[in-house]
């Protein structure tokens, strides 16, 4: 492991840098070091209760003395724990929301080479490790320690050579102890790694059901699951064994001690120089000792998990932003959009999209033809900003389009793809979503029924607050696609880039939903992905992409005339 990796600073950073409600964790502290303070008495009161004991002499107001002693220590204590826990709960809380508006603000280039399932288990599992060390271990942790130095302190004033003989267990546990801690940190990064892997397995899984089904994949998805299974078992039982050394070996050590200070003891009470009730306060302070020494086994080893993860939520926190997050408002109506000499690539030895220029005028239908994998859907990621141009530069008029804010960039640019994207929800909220202000009902009946959407939602019992199910199951994909349109009419976008929003439909809902397309194009600048020629003869313009470059450009006619793979699609499909 690097220095790094053994330091403590990157974690004690990253809490630091979160924001720690101080006051609760002072007050929660102070409470901690009352409880320790009071639970220090204890043993010297029970020391004067022993030596001093028999039924004649029995003292009342010592009795009394110490039961309101360990009242009060209990109601401290609970003060205390919860003070301190509040402080982790909130930590955490912070730390989550924080990677949450982080996530959210990453490239699209993130998710590309990132399956969901892990970003999701950095954000709960990560965290609830460091949640787990904060909120339970850390307060564990601290008041142990005050305890421990104060029975030290109060052992070495009543008897330092039996509490030397008790110290001598320390140098063994520490030599035991630091080499484990540094084993469990490699298991526990490992079993984190594994778990995120797992969680993004499993959730893909799920989430294409309906190929797995169709495609009888049971078999190989039960193979799959398994060997993740297997591998989280690995790791599972690596870190019992960890555990299985660390608890044995604190207990041997600790009754080693025990049996060390009895006979030990014994021998001073029967030789006189030591009275009973200071053997047994002895014991009642080693046990104040006892008590937090194997529960700092667990601090260290939960610290050690807390680093791992701290690195990944380090690592997630670290990344650039989506780039635009801050720009220019600018209103994009009437403005030419012009796209000059931009190439993009995935990885630098892999260029998708080659030095492409061409420009649409404002109203303009530009329609892109080409075989797959062309490069078509690249230049619409890079017209909505999800990729910045490797070369070259897109302008809004004169101002190139990444020095407008993002907000206000994508606020005028609508997007109906192949296969629309559903939230879960209602449709009410589909319709609605990512607006801040609220909308009437009469006004998305209004765009539902530009879009030919009001007649099928009226024929559900519920109309816009219908459930649509997880990505939008429930409906056909006319409906979806519907729905997506009336979305866009919402949001009046200036640009509309669309992506052959109707290769995937049947005949009937392809002819209501080419009707609604029209209808949202009037009047807007429109850039469209074409497979079959027969939505876009009517274009403005058509570019023809090859292996992202433009080999041909101009109207069906020119095209037609001009270029011979065009021409061959051409009679393919439209004689």
């Amino acid at each position: 492991m690097d220095k790094q990796n053994n330091s403590l600073k990157p974690f004690l950073s990253l809490i630091f840098s979160i924001g720690i409600p101080k006051v609760a964790l002072t007050f929660g502290l102070i409470f901690s070091l009352i409880t320790t303070i009071v639970g220090l008495t204890i043993p010297i009161l029970t020391r004067d209760f022993v030596d001093g004991f028999s039924l004649s002499t029995v003292s009342t107001t010592l009795i009394i003395l110490i039961v309101g002693v360990f009242i009060l220590q209990a109601v401290i204590d609970g003060v205390s724990t919860y003070l301190l826990a509040f402080v982790g709960q909130k930590v955490v809380a912070n730390m989550r929301e924080k990677m949450w508006l982080k996530m959210i603000r990453l490239p699209v280039s993130y998710f590309d080479t990132q399956q969901s399932g892990e970003s999701v288990s950095r954000v709960v599992n990560d965290t609830g490790i460091v949640k787990d060390l904060i909120s339970q271990h850390f307060p564990q942790f601290i008041s142990g320690l005050i305890s421990i130095i104060g029975a030290v302190i109060i052992l070495f004033i009543m008897d330092w050579k039996m509490t030397l003989i008790m110290l001598i267990s320390v140098p063994v546990t520490v030599v035991i102890m630091v080499p484990l801690g540094s084993k469990m940190a490699k298991i526990s990064k490992g079993l984190q790694d594994e778990t995120a892997t797992f969680s993004g397995n499993i959730q893909q899984t799920i989430s294409e059901i309906r190929l797995m089904k169709s495609s009888n994949a049971e078999k190989f998805e039960e193979q799959k699951g398994k060997t993740g299974i297997s591998s989280l078992l690995k790791f599972g039982l690596k870190e019992a064994k960890i555990f299985a050394l660390i608890g044995p070996f604190m207990y041997t050590v600790v009754m080693f001690v025990i049996v060390m200070i009895i006979g030990y003891g014994g021998i001073r009470v029967a030789e006189g120089t030591m009275s009973t009730g200071s053997l047994v306060a002895f014991l009642l302070y080693l046990f104040q000792i006892i008590f937090p020494i194997t529960s700092f086994a667990m601090f260290f080893t939960q610290l050690q998990k807390a680093k791992g993860a701290t690195e990944r939520i380090i690592n997630i926190l670290e990344m650039p932003l989506e780039d635009g997050q801050e720009g220019i408002e600018k209103d994009i109506k009437n403005e030419i959009i012009r796209v000059m000499n931009v190439s993009y690539a995935y990885n630098e030895d892999e260029p998708v999209i080659k030095n492409v220029s061409f420009e649409a005028k404002p109203g303009e239908m530009i329609a892109f033809a080409g075989p797959s994998g062309g490069g078509k859907t690249t230049l619409f990621a890079m017209l909505e900003r999800y990729y910045i141009p490797s070369e070259g530069v897109i302008k809004v008029g004169d101002t190139p389009i990444n020095e407008i804010s993002l907000s206000s960039w994508r606020s005028q640019i609508g997007y109906v793809s192949q296969e629309s994207a559903m939230m879960s929800g209602t449709i009410r909220d589909n319709l609605c979503y990512g607006l801040s202000e609220e909308i009437s009902d009469e006004r998305l009946w209004e765009v539902a029924k530009m879009a030919y959407a009001d007649e099928f939602i009226r024929s559900f019992a519920n109309d816009l607050d219908t459930e649509v199910g997880e990505r939008g199951v429930k409906l056909s994909g006319g409906q979806k696609q519907r729905i997506a349109i009336a979305r866009a009419f919402l949001r009046d976008p200036k640009i509309l880039l669309m992506d052959e929003a109707t290769a995937s439909l049947d005949s009937q809902s392809e002819s209501v939903v080419q009707q609604a397309l029209s209808r949202l194009m009037e009047g807007r600048t429109t850039f469209v992905i074409a497979h079959r020629l027969s939505t876009i003869v009517d274009a403005d313009k058509i570019i023809f992409i090859e292996k992202g470059q433009i080999t041909g450009m101009g109207t069906h006619a020119e095209l037609t005339e001009s270029h011979d793979l065009y021409r061959k699609y051409a009679e393919q499909q439209l004689t």
